[in-house]
């Protein structure tokens, strides 16, 4: 296991459904608090309108990814929606430099690694307020086809049973208010130490709207 990040540093990871907003969080709380920084994940995935490599991502090749794997450069990767998405694992030593927050926004897969292998860590599960706002979501970003929104949807519907497997879950309805959230934990995490939390009812209901929304498109 990798060692404790810092208990005055602690490692925030930010994950959720593809459209829950989860890089909209994590760089509005990264740029109103320069306690925090940015992890920037890499990918085989293609640029979205503004990205800029660097910035937004790595955007590598399949080689160049298949590589990192090879020589154990990444803390975390899976393959989402067809394309790869890592972790790399000097993000986490340049933010010990810096003696900033880390904060990750990856997917539900990752997440779970991270768990696995880091001490300290906190894990936030996001969530959309409703189906209807995650499909508009996905819908409002133009580059899915009807085909990759489905695949989209009923991965979301397995991504919530591991809501569990996170210390808290928040609700993306309103930005400014979720980060507010997310600093609120993280000065309680330091005394309070959760173990988790119960989500039965909540993944129930969300899964049922997912269904009743994918029974339409598959029709």
């Amino acid at each position: 296991m990798i060692a404790s990040f810092s208990e005055a540093k602690p490692l925030i990871v930010v994950a959720g459904p593809s459209g829950a907003g989860k890089t909209t969080v994590a760089s509005r709380l990264v740029d109103r608090d320069k306690r925090f920084s940015f992890s920037i994940s890499a990918t085989t995935r293609s640029p979205r309108g503004n990205e800029v490599d660097g910035v937004d991502y790595l955007f590598l090749s399949q080689d160049e990814f298949a590589t990192m794997v090879s020589n154990g450069d990444f803390v975390e990767w899976a393959e989402v929606h067809g394309e790869k998405y890592g972790t790399p694992r000097d993000q986490l030593d340049s933010a010990f430099r810096s003696e900033t927050s880390l904060v990750l926004d990856i997917d539900v897969q990752g997440a779970i690694q991270i768990k696995n292998q880091i001490e300290d860590v906190t894990l936030i599960f996001l969530m959309p307020p409703s189906v209807e706002v995650l499909v508009e979501r996905l819908r409002g970003r133009g580059t899915e086809k009807e085909e990759k929104l489905i695949e989209r949807l009923q991965n979301a519907r397995e991504e919530v049973v591991l809501a569990k497997e996170f210390d808290y879950m928040l609700v993306n309805e309103e930005l400014d208010r979720v980060v507010a959230q997310i600093k609120e934990i993280i000065t309680v995490e330091r005394e309070t130490n959760p173990k988790g939390i119960d989500l039965s009812s909540e993944i129930r209901q969300f899964q049922t709207g997912l269904d009743i929304v994918l029974e339409d498109l598959l029709e």
